[in-house]
């Protein structure tokens, strides 16, 4: 009889769980669902600005004024013409130049031989150094969470044997029928 009791405790606590875990899943969905629907009349709502705008721009027409342009042009001509005189008045100034080139003017096939070899060799061995580091990290953590799942299973274990062979038969018998109903599912 205190098997059955604390069996249905066991199941009432379980419905009770399950209950409240699919309610909060509805809230969720019904909370996902809302902001589907706002940004779904937002989008319309732009849809429709975006389309009276380009109605408002088709419909617009700009008419330029006449311009005429020759005083401009001659204004224009004579202080280009002024610029050459002063700058052809000048005396020369020799110039220094200081250049970092990134390509060779000359030994085109020097440069890429050197670009495309050691470079790329470089970059690929980098590439495959971060892969290969990644990979690792991966493959420790998963270590670490199958030596935990090995620890938690051992433990288990240790206190079914425990509960098996230290209660009296009752327990027995309720164990067994709990492990045959694992087997079944």
């Amino acid at each position: 009889m205190n098997t059955m009791e604390g069996a249905k405790k066991i199941e009432r606590q379980e419905r009770e769980t399950l209950e409240i875990v699919l309610k909060e899943i509805l809230e969720e969905q019904q909370r996902t669902s809302k902001i589907n629907a706002d940004q779904v009349t937002t989008i319309g709502e732009l849809t429709i600005m975006v389309s009276s705008f380009n109605e408002r721009l088709e419909n617009l027409k700009i008419i330029p004024p006449p311009v005429s342009t020759k005083p401009l042009d001659e204004i224009i001509k004579k202080v280009i013409s002024d610029i050459q005189l002063t700058v052809n008045n000048q005396p020369k100034i020799i110039n220094r130049k200081f250049q970092i080139l990134l390509f060779p003017e000359r030994d085109a096939k020097l440069f890429y031989k050197i670009v495309f070899g050691r470079w790329l060799l470089w970059l690929t061995i980098i590439v495959f150094s971060n892969n290969l580091y990644k990979w690792s990290i991966h493959w420790n953590d998963n270590q670490k969470v199958m030596k935990q799942q090995q620890l938690e299973t051992n433990r288990i274990k240790k206190s079914w044997n425990y509960l098996y062979f230290q209660k009296g038969k009752t327990i027995r018998k309720i164990m067994d029928s709990a492990y045959n109903k694992s087997k079944e599912q």
